[in-house]
């Protein structure tokens, strides 16, 4: 199993854009075969930084997922809600192998 973290900076002024993008994306995961851990957003702190986390089962997996996502009309709709938005600033992605019982 294989762990995507994205790390997220946003326009603090569109938090209530960015929840919705966030909405749109956990099916999506999901309907390719993955995970998703759920989004979380600014609470305390500092008020710009959100995360996700998502799962899938090896890393050709979220390969596949990658590939097909940029054909699949609702991931498209998500990506151009985001761009027409600007609630994201800038993300970083980083792989995660966890450690279970």
């Amino acid at each position: 199993m294989i762990t995507c973290y994205l790390r997220y900076v946003i326009d603090p002024y569109q938090l209530e854009e960015f929840e919705t993008y966030a909405k749109m994306w956990i099916p999506l995961v999901e309907k390719f075969g993955g995970k998703h851990h759920g989004y979380f957003l600014p609470s305390e702190g500092a008020n710009n930084i959100a995360l996700a986390l998502f799962s899938f089962p090896g890393l050709a997996a979220y390969e596949t997922y990658r590939a097909d996502s940029m054909k699949d009309a609702e991931c498209q709709a998500a990506f151009r809600y985001a761009a027409d938005t600007r609630c994201i600033v800038s993300y970083e992605r980083s792989f995660f192998r966890p450690v279970l019982s």
